[in-house]
């Protein structure tokens, strides 16, 4: 199949979406608590409404983190799975660690997808045929064969909880940062060499990022060394590994 007009709708949704993020002040902007204790702002709202306007179109299914959920999504052949906004606790405190993220799924895989970090002034896109581009330039996973030397992305709640320390000997370097979906696309584009997290993430939380790694010739994993099956009816997954061949191969026998 051929992505290429939901990757233009991708596209025109992180640019509708970075616009309407003007008006707002990242580090000065009010929250609520949802139910699950999880922040919330107006600009995720906002998103989310102007995301659903542009990507959704009869016979496609929707989830995403701000929308309650609709059950029949689980009936759709293409569903979007989003975030309007991850990385909100960052967004509030002023941390530019936060992202638009936009997956396009197909039989439960992931086809299509694109990520936006308006503060660094990166726009991440990307099908599994056409590979991925970064601010509209090929990219693709460093092709780093081990740890000497790479750069691995941490979860700052992981780091502050002490998750972590039990991987301070190993010969990489280890980076805090916010949002998952925006770790992902960096390792997606070489920026960085790999990410992992060993807490579950919801599949809005990382349906974007993992096509993205795995369409720049990288491999994603769950805690489980399973490759995801998107659109659960429980979207909650286990942690996940991602990175190029060789360095995933050396995370699994370290983490798992």
């Amino acid at each position: 199949m051929d992505f290429t007009e939901p990757l233009s709708r991708i596209e025109k949704a992180l640019s509708a979406a970075s616009e309407a993020l003007k008006a707002f002040t990242p580090g000065k902007i009010e929250s609520t608590l949802k139910d699950g204790g999880d922040p919330v702002t107006e600009a995720d709202v906002l998103l989310d409404g102007i995301l659903k306007d542009i990507l959704l179109q009869d016979g496609e299914g929707w989830l995403s983190e701000e929308t309650t959920d609709d059950p029949s999504r689980l009936d759709k052949k293409c569903v979007w799975i989003v975030d309007p906004l991850d990385g909100t606790r960052e967004f509030i405190k002023g941390i530019p660690e936060w992202c638009v993220s936009i997956g396009y799924v197909v039989n439960g895989r992931p086809e299509a997808a694109g990520i936006c970090s308006p503060t660094a002034g990166q726009t991440f896109l990307g099908t599994r045929q056409a590979g991925v581009t970064l601010n509209g330039k090929p990219a693709k996973v460093t092709d780093r064969r081990d740890f000497v030397g790479a750069t691995v992305l941490a979860s700052n709640s992981e780091i502050h909880r002490g998750e972590w320390k039990q991987f301070e000997a190993e010969p990489f370097k280890i980076v805090p940062m916010g949002s998952v979906a925006y770790k992902m696309a960096r390792v997606a584009a070489g920026l960085d060499d790999a990410t992992f997290t060993l807490v579950p993430k919801n599949e809005w939380d990382v349906a974007a990022g993992w096509l993205l790694v795995e369409a720049a010739g990288g491999q994603v994993l769950d805690k489980n060394a399973k490759v995801r099956q998107f659109n659960q009816q429980n979207p909650l997954l286990p942690g996940l590994l991602a990175a190029n061949p060789a360095i995933l191969t050396r995370l699994t026998d370290l983490c798992l």
